[in-house]
């Protein structure tokens, strides 16, 4: 059966790059390493963490592309210190960015960096009582992944050809059905079969076991109306694709501002400008909203394969609002018709957005005419 998701393509697309690890590289991704138990990794003492997000991202020695600053490249989820982000010179092209971030051994271009955290966690030791699992949110800048059952999914067979270790990024949310110690810490087991609460691949029964300390246990705060008190009717989002921003208004009054990534502008195909995968305007209506979801589709020549995408908000067929730590290019149009933010942004919108979601039911659905939010795309 032909392969729907060209490795490199999937690979380029979901973030994960082609690079060796931040500071000891696997040299064979075995299946005895892939299934190990794996601590956390120790992390550089920064309040912000530049994690490079994909393979060959430039350090220069100023906040400029110009051939001379170039000082080497960077491998993804190489982890860096983020002094400040500073506004610099990108010399030829179209993009809109011009962010630099600052560390102590140069500047990076801000599309090609995610600002992470680490804040560990105590982790829980037992399931909380009468729950069959919980929602989980990672608070740390990664989290390496020993793997249980069956190789199945086109994420993992691409990730172990390529010899590139399995992780979860800052921000992303997933379903943990299992707790265990006999590793001598306590471990996550993320469920992400058919019954994982994100749709992952089916029957196939993929887990994968990671230390509870980089996760945060979700409580019913995290999902909690934000501006319970005004009539749900009264909250409008306006989304402007030329401007690559999303407002938040109750009445008139905006609420809340952040930048998007919206539908890319050029096809990946054929390199030429079109709007295949642009998206929608017009008026949008919230008709699902799942705190995490597995998107896995595509094409061989441009395909994507991402599991524990969080805070999705759908305003149109497949198209969501939704986190998005493959890129920092927010600003800049870049996805397959989705709007992407940080997942920062995508909980604060996922929250304020009707229909509510609870954690137990973990999403909610909507059919005309009733529906959630309203988005005016333009």
């Amino acid at each position: 059966m032909r392969r729907v998701i060209s490795r490199r393509d999937f690979l380029k697309l979901a973030g994960l790059g082609l690079g060796a690890m931040a500071f000891k590289p696997y040299k064979l991704l075995s299946l005895d390493i892939l299934s190990s138990p794996k601590r956390l990794a120790q992390f550089p003492n920064s309040a912000i963490i530049g994690r490079v997000v994909d393979n060959g991202i430039n350090l220069r020695s100023r906040p400029t592309n110009a051939p001379e600053t170039d000082i080497r490249q960077l491998e993804a989820d190489t982890l860096v210190e983020w002094n400040r982000e500073v506004v610099g010179n990108v010399i030829g092209g179209q993009l809109v960015n011009q962010r630099y971030v600052e560390t102590p051994l140069g500047f990076i271009y801000g599309s090609g960096i995610q600002p992470t955290r680490n804040l560990p966690n105590v982790p829980i030791t037992e399931i909380p009582a009468g729950q069959a699992g919980f929602w989980a949110e990672v608070t740390v800048p990664y989290v390496d992944l020993a793997h249980e059952g069956n190789i199945a999914s086109p994420w993992l067979k691409d990730l172990i050809i390529y010899q590139f270790p399995p992780r979860l990024y800052y921000g992303q949310v997933v379903w943990m059905d299992k707790i265990r110690t006999s590793s001598g810490f306590v471990e996550y087991r993320w469920n992400e079969d058919a019954n994982g609460r994100g749709y992952g691949y089916g029957a196939y029964g993929e887990f994968f076991w990671a230390d509870g300390t980089g996760f945060k246990v979700l409580t019913d705060e995290d999902v909690a109306t934000i501006s319970p008190d005004v009539d749900p009717n009264e909250k409008t989002i306006k989304l402007k694709l030329e401007h690559q921003s999303l407002a938040c208004y109750e009445g008139n009054r905006e609420v809340y501002f952040c930048r998007v990534s919206t539908g890319r502008v050029i096809d990946p195909e054929t390199g030429l400008v079109s709007d295949k995968y642009a998206t929608p305007a017009g008026t949008l209506l919230t008709h699902w909203k799942i705190i995490s979801k597995n998107m896995t589709a595509g094409s061989e020549s441009a395909g994507y394969s991402t599991p524990a995408v969080p805070w999705c908000t759908y305003i149109q067929g497949g198209v969501a609002i939704h986190g998005a730590h493959w890129h920092n290019a927010f600003g800049e149009p870049r996805s397959h018709g989705c709007v992407n933010v940080t997942a920062e942004d995508a909980k604060w919108i996922f929250r304020w957005t009707s229909p509510f979601v609870s954690l137990a039911a973990g999403e909610e659905r909507r059919n005309l005419p009733e529906h959630g939010t309203v988005v005016n795309s333009q």
